[in-house]
């Protein structure tokens, strides 16, 4: 199948991927359009992988306040330079986590963030719960460990589904973006 010219720029629109990105995932993809935004997808959480290491420095402190002033939120999300900082997808990520926090209202970012003490105190309960049910220890354990990840989706940022598209966690469109600007993004 031939690919043409606004086929890259359909998919470009839809993705914010480059041009020359677009047109590998259209080749790659014989160009069907979902195969080809999946293999983008892929593409960037590999490339955002590899900056890691990188250094995240540059970026915005957004704010929000919910209607009727009652609750606000204030966040800190970093990126490796100003240009996508400024960026509008940047600004609308800055939003949307900003916007995720206020209504879910985390107890930490990530995981590790967490007071251990915090963690062994629900993973003691869930290991009672299950206890009461007669299972043996082991099943317990397992059965806590479980619990304790549902835990973990509820009240911790990056593990959150997305108030606005339940099909993705913050994490995914953290990843989604930095694979398509080219730049580590931290909150």
């Amino acid at each position: 199948m031939a690919i043409t010219a606004s086929d890259v720029k359909s998919l470009r629109e839809s993705t914010g991927a480059g041009m020359m990105d677009c047109k590998k995932a259209l080749t790659e993809s014989g160009g069907d359009m979902e195969k080809a935004v999946l293999w983008l997808r892929e593409r960037g959480i590999a490339k955002a992988a590899k900056r890691g290491d990188k250094v995240a420095a540059e970026g915005s402190v957004y704010s929000y306040i919910h209607m009727g002033g009652k609750v606000g939120v204030m966040a800190e999300i970093n990126c490796e330079t100003d240009f996508v900082a400024r960026g509008d997808q940047f600004q609308t990520l800055c939003k949307d986590i900003c916007l995720q926090i206020c209504s879910t209202a985390p107890l930490a970012v990530t995981r590790e963030e967490l007071d251990p003490k915090v963690v062994a105190v629900e993973k003691e309960l869930y290991i009672k719960q299950a206890a009461e049910t007669g299972k043996p220890k082991e099943i317990c354990e397992k059965i806590a460990e479980g619990k304790l990840s549902k835990w973990y989706a509820d009240v911790c940022l990056v593990d959150q589904k997305f108030v606005k598209d339940p099909d993705r966690s913050i994490e995914e469109m953290v990843t989604e973006l930095s694979g398509t600007v080219g730049e580590k993004i931290s909150i």
